[in-house]
């Protein structure tokens, strides 16, 4: 609890006023003299400073010297990384908070040039600067690191690193090779000053043709965070040895039953359903979704809590998996297995005949699971092609109240856009064997309406509590991106107004009037295109695309942080707390803590940049295992469609694979190309021919690079295709009048 100040004391504000205004460090012995303070009056303050720091208010720095929550302490060690002219900019080396670290603008006094180089240590006093920081030097530290992921190649008589970053446009020459050879994946630090950087390989990673080196790739680019520091592995341990609890609801009877992927690497969430007996829901439905119980093993406050915040989720690679707890939990202790007991939070459901929800409670439960089944069992088992022991036991009553569950979400009409998930298969080294669409099944479906059920469920029963809910949150569409939607439309002849109210079953209605044209999917992706980006908030701005007013995760806690935090809302809104622990009776309760009640809004800001940090890593490495899949087929003419067109050329997918290639527009032809940017189309000025989004065409693959994940096609009979001048000298294909080829905008602009 906070504790009251006492009198003399200074406020909270009046500290925070001195930290940033003081000079020099201020710690506990600063502020005492400061505001006059003796004997007992330093206790109070201590424990004031104390609650300040628990409240993200205040961090320490070495020394024990205070500084305002995501700020920079007032001296501290920076590394250069980036020199702008005469301008050096740093960050923090040791950097805790949640945010991006802040970039320094280092000021050297008496100097016209910087003596600083990218990598190096300093030790520099810092101070506020209009919206950001300047430091100055105090002391120059051994040198840092700045690494750069890259793979070795030769050019004459030296080697040079090129960055697998495809953003990364320069390379730099190797001064220190180490053990590495030319062709080698490698970490390096950058050294030197411009113009001439230069790199030292700190860290030779093998052969990044390897398939298992694509993920490893990603990881380091995108600074996923994949070792766990010995404490937190320890926590692990002891916390893992925890007994359950005695006041857990018993569901062992029960044949509950998780349906996961056949390659799932943890089991989040098992169900179970039956007709309700009750007179009251005549024809209805009682459900359970038990979802593992990661609250009750990770407190707040704990290492284990400020190791899974940092990493925000999981992240699946082919390959493998970057956990957001430690694998002892995550696959092990927390994972709902059968015929053994976990611990789990439980949303208990009402399900009317029509399908909507009528009630709900949840309790904290020992589950013992009947099976774990794969989605295509499952199918199998209900369509008759396989048999199952528990197919009429569990799954036909699971399928029972799923028809009503869906009668209820095609009334609610949520946005339909079923674009295909693409699937890489690996064998037992790691070696490619498929990438392809991933089956959509009504297993997966059925799965889904019940998650989707709990999370409603757990919001609602949180706002009935007015306890914290951190939401999910998926806004209506931009009126922007609805304009560029509707100039998109236009071009396929679909009309499109802007003065209707936007629900999903507008975008709905546009689909289904394709039926199975070749556009369909094309359009798919192009609404999807229009929508706002899902985030992580404390505030209910409803769920546009499933057409929920109220919605937040609670069925993934093991690989979601935000699930974690709405499993200890409810754990608090309902007197769900499991008393001490036998082990380990001093750590803190499961509920959610008033730090964290506080801090929703900047907490789903973190998880939120991570969702993305690792949507954009898995789909860049699904992206190097395609291009790696194609490869060995560089030469072929294969089947293609447009995804993109600019005035530079367009991209193309392989169908039913993915991973776009780029086509240059000079070797389309002779001919000068017109580019229509309404229509999104590249058009020949002699020919006619047209180049449109969403377009099938047979193409050539001319390069596939598994490092950076780059397709590039040309047309089939190969580039600048078209006859040359005859005669004389000048061999230079020609276009309409004489001229050279190009581009030529709609309208005549160039």
């Amino acid at each position: 609890m906070t504790r009251t100040i006492k009198p003399g004391l200074p406020s909270r504000q009046q500290i925070l006023d001195f930290i940033a205004k003081s000079d020099t460090p201020a710690g506990k012995r600063e502020l005492a003299k400061a505001f006059g303070l003796h004997g007992a009056d330093k206790i109070a303050l201590k424990a004031l400073l104390k609650d300040m720091a628990d409240e993200g208010l205040i961090d320490s720095a070495p020394g024990r010297a205070f500084h305002k929550m995501g700020g920079v302490p007032k001296v501290t060690v920076l590394r250069i990384v980036d020199i702008d002219g005469a301008t050096a900019f740093a960050t923090p080396e040791n950097w805790q908070a949640e945010s991006p670290p802040p970039k320094l603008r280092v000021i050297e006094r008496g100097k016209r040039q910087s003596a600083l180089a990218i990598g190096d240590r300093i030790l520099a006093r810092t101070e506020e600067a209009g919206q950001g920081y300047v430091a100055h030097p105090m002391k120059k530290l051994a040198r840092g690191e700045e690494l750069v992921l890259g793979v070795l190649h030769r050019e004459g008589d030296r080697l040079w690193l090129k960055p697998v970053d495809k953003r990364e446009r320069r390379e730099l020459m190797v001064s220190d090779a180490g053990k590495a050879e030319v062709g080698d994946l490698v970490l390096a630090e950058k050294a030197g000053r411009p113009p001439r950087i230069t790199a030292r390989v700190t860290e030779r990673l093998g052969d990044p043709f390897q398939p298992r080196s694509f993920s490893l790739i990603a990881i380091h680019k995108f600074g996923i965070p994949d070792h766990f520091s010995e404490g937190t592995l320890e926590e692990a341990e002891a916390v893992a040895k925890l007994r359950l609890g005695d006041r857990r609801e018993d569901l062992r009877h029960l044949p509950i039953v998780a349906i996961d992927p056949v390659d799932a690497r943890d089991h989040d969430d098992a169900v179970w359903a039956a007709p309700d007996d009750d007179p009251a829901n005549p024809g209805g439905f009682k459900a359970v979704v038990a979802i593992a119980d990661v609250s009750f093993y990770v407190r707040p406050g704990s290492a284990l809590d400020r190791e899974a915040r940092r990493r925000g989720n999981s992240v699946y690679f082919p390959d493998r998996v970057v956990p957001m707890l430690p694998e002892i939990l995550s696959a092990d202790v927390c994972s709902l297995k059968e015929e053994v007991d976990r611990a789990a939070l439980v949303c208990h459901l009402t399900i009317g005949a029509d399908g909507n929800l009528k009630a709900w409670s949840f309790t904290r439960a020992v589950v013992r699971l009947a099976a774990n089944i794969a989605y295509e069992d499952a199918q199998a088992a209900i369509d008759g092609t396989m048999p199952h022991p528990l197919t009429e036991t569990a799954l036909r009553p699971l399928w029972a109240c799923w028809t009503a569950l869906k009668a209820a979400r095609d009334r609610r009409e949520p946005l339909d856009l079923d674009l295909p998930e693409r699937r890489v298969v690996l064998d037992e080294k790691g070696r490619i064997m498929s990438v392809a669409a991933r089956e959509r099944l009504d297993a997966h479906r059925l799965i889904e309406d019940y998650m989707i059920a709990a999370n409603v469920a757990a919001a609602k029963a949180l706002e009935a509590k007015k306890a914290p809910v951190m939401y999910r949150v998926h806004e209506v569409p931009s009126r922007e991106k609805l304009v560029a939607l509707k100039e998109y439309l236009d071009t396929f002849g679909i009309s499109f107004a802007l003065g209707q109210v936007i629900k999903p079953a507008v975008f709905n209605a546009i689909i289904g009037k394709l039926g199975e044209s070749d556009d369909r999917q094309l359009i798919m992706e192009q609404v999807l295109r229009s929508q706002t980006q899902a985030y992580y908030g404390p505030a209910n701005m409803g769920h546009f695309g499933l057409a929920l007013g109220s919605y937040a995760h609670f069925t993934s806690p093991i690989r979601r942080y935000a699930d974690l935090l709405v499993h200890r809302s409810l754990v608090g809104a309902y007197g769900l707390e499991q008393g001490k622990p036998s082990v380990a009776a001093a750590q803190p309760k499961t509920t959610l803590s008033e730090e964290d009640a506080g801090a929703m809004d900047r907490i789903g800001q973190t998880i939120s940049a991570a969702e993305r940090r690792a949507m954009e890593a898995e789909r860049e490495t699904i992206d190097r295992y395609v291009a790696a899949f194609l490869s060995t087929r560089v030469g072929e003419v294969m089947t293609t469609r447009i995804t993109g067109v600019r005035e530079f050329g367009f991209f193309a997918t392989v169908e039913g694979l993915g991973g776009d290639g780029l086509v240059p527009v000079s070797t389309l032809g002779i001919e000068r190309f017109r580019y229509d940017e309404a229509a999104r189309a590249l058009e020949g000025e002699q020919t006619g021919d047209r180049y449109a989004t969403g377009q099938t065409l047979e193409l050539r693959l001319v390069e596939a690079n598994p490092i950076s994940g780059a397709l590039r096609f040309e047309l089939p009979e190969g580039a600048n295709h078209m006859p040359m001048r005859r005669g004389g000298k000048d061999r230079r294909p020609v276009g309409r009048r004489g001229r050279p080829p190009g581009i030529r905008h709609k309208g005549g602009k160039r």
